[in-house]
């Protein structure tokens, strides 16, 4: 039989199974089959990402295969950094701008070369899926297939029905939105809005810069901050003035959430003195782990009042201890494949936040977690019990068929189906986008296919939440 690096595929067969990820007992598997024929077509709606707004306003040609594959996604080069291979020789830029590899097919034969390291991960059945369903490639990429790879997809790439916009209609995107922090101009989207192309891209608010008092640059931060909103944002109300302000900026760019990424899910709801005193310690740089902790818990809630007011969904992304290697850190910057899950307690620290807003029945809140172990034991019953909650889907590490299947066991006893908020592909990566929707679509029919198979779902009822779980339910909670 051909071997993994031979560059063959078994004849006869094409290199992605049609009936991947479907259950192995025969009645389920055509079960499963059907289901996924009745929403494979729906359109993609993705609520949640961080694809770069500038490739759709300026819809040019992207680079090459390694300025697409390798060099803007962390899956990647995190694998290939575990094994020893640095990130410089893979294109990722230094802070201090001293060299790192700029041969785009230098770096494509090291990740060519290394691409049995993807075997079974989640990335592996994702790039298989982009290379012959978006560029028709089909072998399997190895040391001996490297350049012809690469030749093949660059040639593509060149074509103007693989321009960023081009793709994004063809992959029937129907509205994606991209997370920018509170400081960004938002230039490429207003590029994006006074172009005549209809493809829908919408900004998130993600504040983390001006909420974390350990953020890098906290207080300058907040001096431009301020200085963008027209409010003086060194005193407390004209800092909660300017989040307002930014808010409704980022509204009017068709913002209809906001993104939290703390390292808990801690939440406070202080007194308006005492957030005003460890604000002021937060601008000097003398707040403890334990204050700053406290103040970006308190503001968790802050922004709770604030989307009753605006109507942004607000989404929590806790429990990431990010960028775990301080080298990495200091020579590559942020979002370098060094963030690692930490255990979240969510009942006892949401509880000051729900105090206050938790039975808000026009407030919706989103919880993502990186800690499976509460998935049944605290997120599905506080989903299950307060209006307020909707609980999101397999998060990042999670983001696989396993991880999918883990999440729906343990959440739908207590929480069922509405208290989720269907799939968001959370990827920088956009040849991905419909790799990602693809394994979701096909790992939700599969849940469903079993327990009709079970007696736990009436067939008909089947289709109708495999429309709910891939199309409805996003648009729905996320305001779309």
């Amino acid at each position: 039989m051909p071997s993994e690096t031979d560059g063959g595929v078994i004849p006869g067969k094409r290199a992605l199974d049609p009936h991947r990820l479907f259950p192995a007992d025969p009645a389920s598997r055509s079960l499963a089959a059907d289901l996924y024929d009745s929403i494979r077509h729906l359109p993609i709606v993705s609520p949640h990402g961080h694809t770069d707004p500038r490739w759709f306003a300026e819809d040019k040609p992207f680079p090459d295969p390694a300025q697409l594959f390798v060099v803007p996604d962390h899956y990647v080069f995190r694998m290939l950094r575990s094994q020893g291979i640095e990130l410089a020789d893979l294109g990722v830029q230094r802070i201090d701008d001293s060299p790192s590899e700029t041969d785009s097919r230098r770096i494509w034969r090291i990740f060519a070369e290394n691409f049995h390291l993807f075997r079974a991960t989640p990335s592996r059945l994702w790039l298989k899926h982009s290379f012959q369903e978006v560029f028709g490639w089909t072998k399997r990429l190895s040391a001996e297939t490297t350049d012809d790879a690469y030749d093949h997809i660059a040639e593509c790439l060149a074509r103007p029905e693989f321009r960023p916009r081009a793709l994004f209609e063809r992959f029937n995107i129907e509205v994606i939105a991209t997370t920018e922090s509170p400081l960004d101009d938002l230039a490429w989207h207003r590029q994006i809005r006074d172009s005549d192309w209809t493809g829908r891209v919408i900004t998130a608010y993600r504040p983390d810069p001006v909420i974390d008092p350990e953020f890098e640059g906290f207080a300058a931060n907040v001096e431009q901050f301020g200085a963008l909103a027209g409010e003086d944002a060194t005193t407390w109300q004209g800092y909660l003035n300017a989040h307002l302000v930014r808010r409704a900026y980022f509204k009017s760019f068709g913002a209809t959430s906001s993104d939290h990424g703390h390292p808990t899910a801690r939440t406070e709801n202080l007194s308006p003195a005492d957030a005003e005193t460890l604000f002021q310690k937060a601008l000097k740089g003398t707040c403890s782990a334990e204050e700053a902790d406290a103040f970006r818990g308190h503001m968790l809630t802050e922004m709770a009042s604030m989307s009753l007011q605006d109507g942004l969904v607000m989404q929590i992304h806790p429990g990431s201890f990010r960028n775990h290697s301080l080298k990495t850190f200091q020579e590559f910057g942020r979002d370098k494949g060094f963030d690692i899950p930490t255990r979240t307690d969510y009942v006892r620290a949401l509880k000051p936040l729900l105090d206050a807003v938790g039975l808000e029945r026009e407030l919706s809140i989103i919880l993502f977690t990186l800690d499976e172990s509460v998935y049944a034991r605290e997120l599905a019953p506080l989903a299950g019990a307060y209006p307020t909650l909707k609980l999101g889907p397999a998060w990042w590490f999670h983001d696989s068929a396993e991880g999918m299947r883990r999440y729906r066991e343990m959440t739908t006893e207590t929480a069922g189906f509405y208290n989720t908020v269907g799939f968001n592909d959370d990827t920088r990566a956009f040849c991905s986008i419909p790799a990602r929707h693809d394994v979701a679509r096909r790992v939700d029919c599969a849940y469903l296919a079993d327990l009709v198979i079970t007696g736990r779902l009436d067939e008909d009822e089947a289709y109708e939440v495999a429309q709910d779980l891939t199309y409805r339910l996003a648009k729905q909670a996320y305001k779309l």
